[in-house]
């Protein structure tokens, strides 16, 4: 009995080890902390290296010291070991020596802080809001407000100014930072730059409720020229629908969406409780739903037939709506593209 039970044993921690092993085979994986893409993750990971290091060399001694204590000292009928309770030098030096490394790391750490929680004069701002469960953003300077998707220029360092609409959440995008929370009432910042043009993802850090997992977050680096292509577009007014079905999803979205969501120069409202769709098609908007779902026809017709199946607990509601009209409502947004001619 004893030797199955140890057989079992065996290979449960075999079994672990192996899929241990496997996690460290994923390539390319988009929320990968250890895969640095700008100035602030890199200064995190080059923090976290020696530390790393330091923690993995402590752990080699100590094991080891404890396999020479398990083998050397282990019960044969001999009499007990000499005692070392009381020894002032072993008490001393194993005080001391956690104080001087643990002295050693706060020097960089403390510094490291600070140089993350102070944005640069001539850094662009965005300020980002959290609700449940996407991600706002509005850039004050340019004027634009949108959603899921934050556009930057590469190599610019951007400033966030974040907080909350409803409760904590955490923004958190691996390779260009750490996490940083928002909080309601509160403000917070958090430092991106991206060194290269590119798509980093991103996913709220804080449980903050049953679609907390489907809180997702995406920041899009593009170059300056594109990035003021971008602008440009943003203060384009809304493209009008196009054909019979797309004008028949705007009077869907007037009698039905408006009360919730804004498409500037379609309605108005002081306070909206949905992401704005001004431009919900644009290219570099594509994905909804907090950054859950591909902005492809087949996913928009699926969320708007029952969000809350999609998006558990979503503040969107099953609207009852007909096939026809999901079909009018999701021509008329994929029309929402301000890189047509108006």
């Amino acid at each position: 009995m004893g030797s199955r039970s140890s057989r079992r044993s065996l290979k449960l921690a075999l079994s672990a080890v192996f899929a241990l092993g496997l996690t460290s085979c994923v390539g390319d994986a988009p929320l990968d902390s250890l895969d640095p893409q700008g100035p602030a993750a890199r200064q995190i990971d080059d923090l976290s290296n020696p530390v790393f290091v330091i923690a993995g060399i402590i752990l080699a001694i100590v094991l080891i010291g404890m396999l020479i204590a398990i083998i050397r000292f282990r019960d044969k009928g001999q009499a007990e070991p000499k005692q070392i309770h009381g020894n002032a030098v072993l008490e001393v030096v194993w005080t001391a020596i956690p104080i001087i490394l643990l002295a050693g790391l706060a020097v960089p750490t403390v510094q490291t802080i600070f140089d993350l929680t102070e944005c640069a004069s001539d850094a662009m701002e965005v300020d980002v809001i959290g609700h449940q469960w996407w991600f706002e953003y509005q850039y004050p300077q340019e004027g634009i407000t949108t959603a899921n998707v934050m556009v930057i220029p590469a190599g610019k360092e951007v400033c966030l100014n974040m907080t909350s609409d409803d409760v904590i959440h955490n923004f958190w995008i691996p390779k260009l930072n750490g996490k940083r929370y928002l909080v309601p009432g509160q403000q917070t910042m958090l430092i991106l730059e991206a060194d290269q043009p590119g798509e980093y993802w991103g996913q709220c850090g804080e449980f903050c409720g049953l679609s907390h997992a489907l809180m997702r977050a995406r920041v899009r680096a593009v170059d300056q020229a594109d990035y003021d292509a971008w602008v440009a577009r943003m203060l384009k007014p809304a493209a009008p629908p196009e054909g019979s079905l797309a004008a028949a999803g705007l009077d869907q979205f007037n009698g039905i969406c408006s009360t919730c969501h804004v498409i500037e120069g379609v309605n108005q409202l002081d306070n909206p409780v949905g992401p704005n769709l001004t431009h919900f098609a644009d290219p570099y908007r594509n994905v909804f739903a907090g950054a859950s779902l591909d902005r492809t026809d087949e996913h928009l017709a699926e969320w708007l037939a029952d969000p809350p199946t999609i998006k558990p607990g979503s503040f969107m509601p099953d609207l009852n709506l007909t096939a026809d009209e999901i079909d009018s409502l999701v021509e008329y947004l994929q029309g929402l593209d301000p890189t047509k001619e108006n």
